[in-house]
């Protein structure tokens, strides 16, 4: 009989390839407010929400590395949980901070979502619950 699958305890990080580093670093400080925990010359890791972690890594500084190589191009996607009761302030602090919203969409399921660029063109979502059946 084979073993049990181990428990995770859900996603620890998530990076996106800038190429500015100190650019998109005072964005997402800015913007979200996430604070950093960790940086050096290929990131700087910032902590989102007290438990997560978004690297802000430097485009090609990481693709060399001996065992761990990782680097990414394009447009990439990362989506953030709100409450459906902050969704309209959320639109409006990013309007008010010149944060153009692309789009506006509404789910089946009754969620919402607002999605924008970061200055890589990065498209970053701000999601309310009914975005998916497990949220």
């Amino acid at each position: 009989m084979a073993a049990a699958r181990p428990k995770l305890g859900g996603v620890l990080e998530t990076a996106l390839y800038v190429d500015d580093l100190k650019r998109s670093v005072e964005f997402y400080q800015r913007i979200f407010g996430f604070e950093p925990i960790e940086k050096d010359e290929r990131l700087w890791a910032l902590s989102v929400e007290g438990r997560h972690v978004l690297l802000v890594c430097q485009r090609g500084a990481s693709a060399n590395l001996p065992h761990t190589a990782h680097d990414a191009t394009g447009q990439q996607h990362l989506c953030f949980a709100v409450d459906a009761a902050e969704l309209d302030a959320w639109e409006k602090w990013l309007t008010e901070n010149g944060v153009e919203i692309v789009e506006r969409r509404t789910w089946p399921r009754a969620g919402c979502s607002l999605y924008f660029r970061d200055p890589d063109g990065h498209v970053l979502e701000l999601a309310t619950p009914g975005t998916w059946t497990i949220y």
